[in-house]
């Protein structure tokens, strides 16, 4: 399956974005489809995943509340609504599928987009 990443943009803190990751080649049925973010210098990140199992998703604490991770498998797209950014959200932010269920760790994903810009001015 390949993947395009797409939404990222400049905001100011406060406000909100929604990414898009777009399936190709085959949908999304039987993937668990996450996203995870990289900034300058740091080690990429979990940020949330939907698992194909059905109605399990899965946040680090810190975007609990304000992070939202959705599919919509008609359009074969998994989308992740982001509110009440923060300066410290600033990263690449890249999509990615993997056949095993609930899976959080970036070495656990065999497919990826990528990536989209996400800047949030203070």
């Amino acid at each position: 399956v390949q993947l395009q990443a797409s939404g990222g943009g400049l905001v100011q803190a406060g406000g909100s974005l929604r990414l898009s990751c777009a399936a190709s080649g085959r949908t999304f049925r039987g993937y668990t489809v996450a996203w995870f973010r990289q900034a300058p210098g740091k080690e990429r990140e979990f940020v949330a995943a939907d698992s194909w199992t059905g109605g399990n998703t899965d946040y680090t604490d810190s975007m609990k509340g304000r992070f939202t991770i959705s599919r919509d498998s008609a359009k074969s797209t998994v989308y992740l609504q982001m509110n009440s950014l923060k300066p410290e959200d600033t990263a690449v932010y890249l999509c990615a599928a993997t056949w095993r269920p609930r899976a959080t760790h970036y070495n656990q994903y065999d497919y990826w987009g990528q990536g989209t810009q996400v800047t949030v001015s203070s």
